[in-house]
């Protein structure tokens, strides 16, 4: 592997993982509720806290303490929308024309 490639895989990882602190379930909304941009986030995290919700009981996905329907809309778009940056990878194939010979005529 080139090493373009080996950063180009693990830097989002890691970027990732770092991120999933500021996930739904932690002490961060004690006090107050999570809002629509709070949705959006957990609605883009997901996927990684769901992997560090099965080593650490305290991350959730989904946040209970919320405002109710603006938060879940956030969430929900999120989650439809293919989970962020994941999404925007998903983009058409490059078709390539079938070559097919022809026979020859004599």
């Amino acid at each position: 592997m080139t090493r373009k490639r080996v950063l180009s895989t693990i830097v989002p990882i890691a970027l990732a993982l770092a991120l999933a602190g500021c996930g739904a379930g932690t002490d961060t909304y004690a006090t107050n509720q999570a809002g629509f941009f709070s949705g959006v986030w957990h609605g883009w995290i997901a996927p990684v806290a769901l992997f560090v919700h099965i080593f650490d009981d305290t991350v959730r996905i989904y946040e209970a303490n919320n405002t109710g329907i603006w938060y879940d809309l956030g969430f929900y778009i999120a989650v439809i929308s293919g989970f962020g940056s994941l999404g925007l990878r998903r983009g058409k194939k490059s078709r390539k024309p079938n070559r097919v010979s022809k026979p020859k005529s004599d």
